[in-house]
């Protein structure tokens, strides 16, 4: 029998209680600043007004009530005590009454032949309503009159509401009955001291979240003015604010914007003069090979000029990108309209499907070169073109579809890069300089979207491009 090798296991990765809690945090918490920062504040606050709550509520409530139910259980022992140091008399029993009534509020009345009332099975309660507490003080006062008292007797707090009823027996055929308020022997009702600690937690919170909007308006202005920038919209109105390193971040974004706007305005510049130059000579050019008349190589260098001329214009678009145009609220369709107009005079084909407004803000000349150098390698690969789009989520989708042969998904990557023709990779504009879909990519990035490659419905490319309005 064969040995049988066993391969060891991979242990299994572990994560610590803490990581788990970053996790848990990360799945549930909101994505904002503000209601996080509220989160952080609100949460604390309430954990410890619920820690105040407990020990105030219950805690002092205990300790008063406990004091209190001592003071009347002392008290009506004083009573009972007097009595049994007088002679008994009517006269001296008057007088420890109206002392008790008079100065201890004790509500003390005298019965004579007769026992004490008979002990009432208490129904069951629930843990959270006023009958608990009553238990609870009555449950107390029982425990301080017997070892106060030593004599026989009997409570009562339900029988009349708002009141104590006990029953000493001080003698045989003599109790004493003490009809007491009940706030003398229980803390009084903690309902204002509960309303005036979650008042204030409403004021803590409402200048919370008034303190806190202040602090996170100036992070939402810079986010939105670099979003805005990202996307090629102008940045207006837009001044460092808040705290002080809110104000160095919008600070270095204002900075990194004007340095960028130079680098642009110094490139353009530098452009148009070699443009200029460039198309003058090829314009010489092209009048000296006008002269020459007609023939073989005559032909081959107009053709050749016209060519280097091709691909000046290819690689000005190129380097212009969306040339420093202004965003505006423009209808898509109608640029796509166009755009299946010119198709239609080049002898192509290309149908558009969607046909009913749809407005964007963009930039509309570079987004017109941006789908026209898509469309133009999807006619020049495939005979069958579809043109379609769609605003959704706040995002316009431009979607181009032919049934050509289609980019392999290990190229689709390569064919973004300037200057890079594979056999298939139809990385080209209408000047054939490898520069199509860069393009195409550059402008869309300079929207602050972006160009998708996958296969289309058609058997072909298809070519999504996204673009955040």
């Amino acid at each position: 029998m064969s040995d049988i090798i066993k391969q060891p296991r991979e242990p299994e990765q572990t994560h610590s209680l803490y990581w788990h809690f970053n996790r848990f945090l990360e799945r549930h918490l909101p994505e904002g600043l503000y209601p996080r920062s509220l989160i952080i504040i609100i949460v604390p606050m309430v954990l410890l007004q619920s820690l105040m709550i407990y020990l105030v509520l219950e805690q002092h409530w205990s300790e008063v009530t406990k004091r209190l139910s001592r003071t009347v259980a002392r008290d009506m022992a004083f009573v009972v005590s007097m009595y049994e140091n007088s002679d008994h008399s009517p006269k001296a029993l008057k007088e420890i009454k109206a002392l008790a009534n008079r100065h201890l509020k004790l509500g003390m009345t005298s019965l004579h032949q007769t026992q004490l009332p008979k002990a009432v099975p208490r129904t069951s309660f629930s843990l959270v309503d006023n009958d608990f507490a009553t238990y609870l003080v009555e449950k107390k006062l029982s425990k301080y009159i017997g070892n106060r008292v030593l004599k026989p007797f009997h409570l009562d707090m339900s029988g009349h509401e708002g009141f104590v009823d006990a029953h000493i027996l001080v003698e045989k055929g003599l109790v004493f009955r003490f009809l007491i308020a009940e706030n003398r022997v229980s803390a009084p009702k903690t309902l204002v001291l509960l309303l005036s600690m979650i008042g204030s937690s409403l004021i803590l919170i409402a200048v919370a979240i008034a303190f806190l909007r202040k602090q996170v308006e100036p992070i939402v202005r810079l986010a939105n003015a670099a979003k805005d920038f990202g996307m090629g919209r102008e940045v207006t109105d837009f001044h460092p604010s808040g705290a002080s390193e809110v104000k160095s971040a919008a600070r270095a974004f204002l900075h990194m914007k004007d340095r960028i706007a130079r680098h642009v305005e110094q490139r353009t510049a530098m452009l148009a003069g070699v443009s200029h130059d460039l198309r003058t000579i090829l314009t010489r050019f092209k009048l000296e090979l006008a002269f020459l008349g007609s023939n073989e190589k005559v032909d081959a260098l107009k053709q050749d000029v016209n060519e280097m001329q091709d691909m000046l214009e290819g690689y000005m678009s190129f380097v212009k990108g969306d040339g420093d145009e202004d965003a505006v609220d423009t209808d898509i369709v109608e640029i796509l309209t166009s755009i299946q107009t010119d198709v239609k005079r080049t002898g192509h084909h290309m149908r558009l499907i969607h046909r009913a407004p749809i407005m964007a803000m963009i930039k509309p000349d570079a987004f017109k070169r941006l789908i026209v150098n898509l469309v133009s390698n999807a006619v020049r690969f495939g005979d069958r073109v579809e043109l379609d789009a769609e605003l959704k989520q706040h995002t316009l989708f431009v979607y181009v579809d032919d049934n050509g042969p289609g980019i392999a998904k290990k190229s689709r990557d390569d064919v973004f890069r300037p200057f890079v023709r594979l056999d298939q990779a139809r990385n080209q504009d209408t000047t054939g300089t490898g520069l199509g879909l860069t393009i195409a990519r550059d402008i869309a990035n300079s929207h602050g979207g972006r160009v998708i490659l996958a296969n289309s419905k058609l058997g072909g490319l298809r070519v999504i491009v996204e673009i955040p309005v």
